[in-house]
C-alpha cells in the first residue's frame, strides 16, 4: 500500500528519517556518557517499538479498513485490544528487566508505567488518524480541483466552439449582402476572411494571447467590415496600446464590435460606429464601442443573438471579479464598454 499518492518516495524518506531520529536519539547521549546503560536503552527500544506497531497498524490498515469505512466501533475495539496486548507485553518486559537488588525496594507503582505506555499508544493512534485524515483531505481537495479545472476547460471550450460559428455566420452574412451590389468587394472580403479564420481556428487555442495579436485581429475584422460601408456611415477607430505583450483572452472584444456593425448601420440613414481600445502595460484594458442604434426586426436573420451571452459567460470563467461590462441602450445610440482588470 502506498503511503501517499502525491509523492510516496518523499513521504517514505520522511518517515524513515523520523523513526531514525526517534530510535537513535538516546544513543547520542549514551555514546557521550562514560557509563552507558544499554539495559535502559532496551527498555526505551521496546517502548518505541510498541508505539511503532500501533502507529503503522492504524496508518497502513485499520484506518482505511474500518474508520474510513464508517465502522468506528470495530476500529475502537481493535485498537483497545492491540493497546492492551502491547501494554501487557511492555509490563512483562519491564518486570523482567528489574535487577534483583531493586525488586525489594519501593518505587513508583507499576500502574504509572502502564498508564504512561497506554497514553503514548493512544497518542500514536491519534497521530496516525490525524495524518491519514490530512492526506485524505488533500487528495479529495486535489481531485475536486482537478474536476473543477476539467469542468472549466470543457465549458470554456464549448463557449469557444459556439463563438466560432457565430463569428463565421455574421461575417458570411455581410459577404452575402455585398455579392449583388459589389461582387469585386465580396471577392476581396472572402480573401480577408480566410486570414481571420486562420486566427479564429488556430491562433486562439490558448486561453490567453498577446494583446497585440488580438488588436491586429480586430483591425483586420474592422477593415473587412468597412468594405461594405456607404458614405453615410462614419467609422472612427482609436487604438492606444502601449504594450502588445500583455496577455488577454482572445476574441473578447469581437462580440462588441460585431454587434456595432450589425445594429449600428442603416442602409438609408446617417449612422456611425466609434471604437476605442486603450491599454497601458500592466494596467486595465478598456474597450469602448458606441454606435447608432437600429434594432433588427424579427424577420432579420443576420445573426443568432448569442454573442453577448457568450461574452458574459466567458468573462465569468476567465475574469471572475476582474472585469466590468456595460451594455446600455441610450435611445438612438448604443454604448458598450468592457474593462479587463489585471
Amino acid at each position: 500500500m502506498k503511503l501517499n499518492k502525491r509523492n510516496p518516495k518523499v513521504e517514505i524518506i520522511i518517515h524513515l528519517l523520523a523513526w531514525c531520529l526517534l530510535f537513535g536519539f538516546p544513543l547520542i547521549f549514551m555514546v557521550e556518557s562514560h557509563h552507558p546503560r544499554f539495559d535502559q536503552y532496551s527498555g526505551y527500544l521496546a517502548y518505541t517499538m510498541a508505539f511503532f506497531i500501533v502507529f503503522y497498524g492504524n496508518y497502513l490498515y485499520l484506518i482505511d479498513k474500518f474508520l474510513f469505512d464508517r465502522n468506528t466501533l470495530k476500529f475502537i475495539a481493535i485498537n483497545v485490544v492491540i493497546i492492551a496486548i502491547c501494554a501487557y507485553l511492555l509490563y512483562l518486559f519491564q518486570s523482567l528487566g528489574i535487577p534483583p537488588e531493586k525488586q525489594h525496594h519501593p518505587g513508583p507503582p507499576p500502574i504509572l508505567f502502564v498508564f504512561r505506555d497506554i497514553t503514548s499508544m493512544v497518542f500514536a493512534v491519534g497521530l496516525s488518524v490525524a495524518l491519514r485524515m490530512t492526506g485524505k483531505w488533500y487528495r479529495t481537495e486535489t481531485e475536486r480541483k482537478e474536476m473543477e479545472k476539467d469542468r472549466f476547460e470543457t465549458e470554456l471550450k464549448n463557449l469557444k466552439n459556439q463563438l466560432n460559428p457565430h463569428f463565421l455566420f455574421n461575417t458570411l452574412n455581410n459577404i452575402y449582402s455585398l455579392i449583388p451590389v459589389h461582387p469585386e468587394q465580396a471577392q476581396e472580403t472572402v480573401h480577408r476572411l480566410s486570414h481571420l479564420l486562420r486566427y479564429v481556428l488556430y491562433e486562439n487555442n490558448d486561453n490567453f494571447v498577446p494583446i497585440g495579436k488580438e488588436i491586429d485581429f480586430l483591425k483586420s475584422y474592422i477593415e473587412l467590415m468597412s468594405l461594405r460601408l456607404s458614405d453615410q456611415v462614419k467609422l472612427a477607430t482609436e487604438f492606444n496600446i502601449e504594450s502588445g505583450n500583455d496577455r488577454i483572452a482572445p476574441m473578447l472584444f469581437i462580440s462588441l464590435v460585431e454587434n456595432a456593425f450589425k445594429h449600428g448601420i442603416s442602409p438609408i440613414n446617417q449612422s456611425f460606429v466609434h471604437i476605442n481600445i486603450t491599454s497601458k502595460e500592466g494596467q486595465d484594458v478598456v474597450c469602448t464601442v458606441e454606435n447608432s442604434y437600429f434594432p433588427k426586426n424579427m424577420q432579420d436573420k443576420s445573426g443568432s443573438g448569442i454573442g453577448q451571452e457568450n461574452l458574459r459567460k466567458r468573462l465569468e470563467l476567465l475574469y471572475p471579479n476582474h472585469h466590468n461590462l456595460c451594455l446600455e441602450n441610450r435611445g438612438d445610440t448604443y454604448f458598450a464598454q468592457l474593462q479587463i482588470k489585471f
